[in-house]
């Protein structure tokens, strides 16, 4: 795998798939890139190039752990693009990686040409999500056989009460088969010490973020699943009208996995908008 050095000289990886026109894809977690597989076939349209996170995947673990704060991992993207030679980049993020593509956007808005945010996290503009609203959307899910358990769970985890995330993981795909659980599997963070410190103090700004995003010419994707529990589709309206230029789409049928759910659908509708 390629590497680079970050501002900080900590070596990070990233994959190259496919060919074509290149997107700058960063992962959520933050886990190991390699659960966003090729984004279900996106790479016979355009060229991935998928970061590995600090402390994650073949990327090193840095010297300085606070370097694992959301807003200095906007400082490894721009350290990316720079190693890529690109003067600007199309970018993609999955669920928490939406939070630094976010940031990136709204502190190098001229370096962005596209701006993609699947699954999104509202962490960076500070889009509240409510224990109803994710309760509400769970009970579309009612008529499947795991629903009794899950929706348990969840129901103690919003009213404060729970903390059993394994259980109410069926609520994350569109389909709770084989393939999901095992794709489940595969995604958990390693680096919990990443995980745990991803959010810490300072991280977040969302009244600058929202003002500087307000002026970004980048035309914006935001992308969520009809059942996704972590960015319901209100949720994710709420965040598009943070931007100038923004398309909200609803994926059928789909959770926080889009591509896993239903491939084709999610690459004709992010090549679409990726070659618009």
């Amino acid at each position: 795998m390629p590497t680079f050095a970050a501002p900080d000289g900590t070596q990070l990886s990233y994959r190259v798939i496919g060919d074509g026109d290149p997107v700058v894809c960063i992962p959520g977690g933050p886990a190991d890139s390699v659960y966003l597989g090729d984004l279900g076939g996106l790479s016979t349209y355009c060229q991935l190039i998928v970061l590995d996170l600090r402390g994650t995947g073949r990327s090193a673990i840095p010297q300085d752990t606070s370097s694992y704060r959301c807003d200095r991992l906007v400082d490894d993207v721009e350290a990316l693009r720079e190693h890529l030679g690109l003067p600007r980049i199309d970018l993609l993020g999955h669920s928490a990686g939406t939070n630094i593509a976010t940031q990136y956007a709204a502190r190098h808005p001229e370096k962005v040409s596209k701006l993609a945010l699947i699954g999104p996290s509202t962490r960076a503009v500070d889009v509240a999500i409510r224990g109803e609203t994710r309760r509400e959307l769970a009970e579309l899910r009612r008529n499947e056989p795991w629903f009794p358990a899950a929706f348990a769970a969840l129901q103690a985890i919003t009213e404060g009460t729970g903390s059993d995330w394994e259980a109410v993981a069926p609520f994350f795909w569109g389909r709770w088969d084989a393939t999901a659980q095992k794709h489940h599997a595969a995604s958990q963070p390693s680096n919990q010490e990443a995980v745990a410190l991803f959010a810490a103090d300072g991280a977040f700004n969302p009244q600058s973020t929202r003002a500087a995003l307000a002026s970004c010419e980048a035309p914006v994707l935001l992308l969520t699943g009809e059942f996704d529990l972590n960015s319901p589709p209100v949720s994710a309206a709420e965040f598009a009208e943070v931007f100038p230029d923004a398309t909200l789409v609803v994926q059928p049928g789909a959770g926080h996995y889009p591509w896993l759910d239903d491939a084709g659908w999610f690459v004709a509708t992010t090549v679409a908008f990726l070659h618009r």
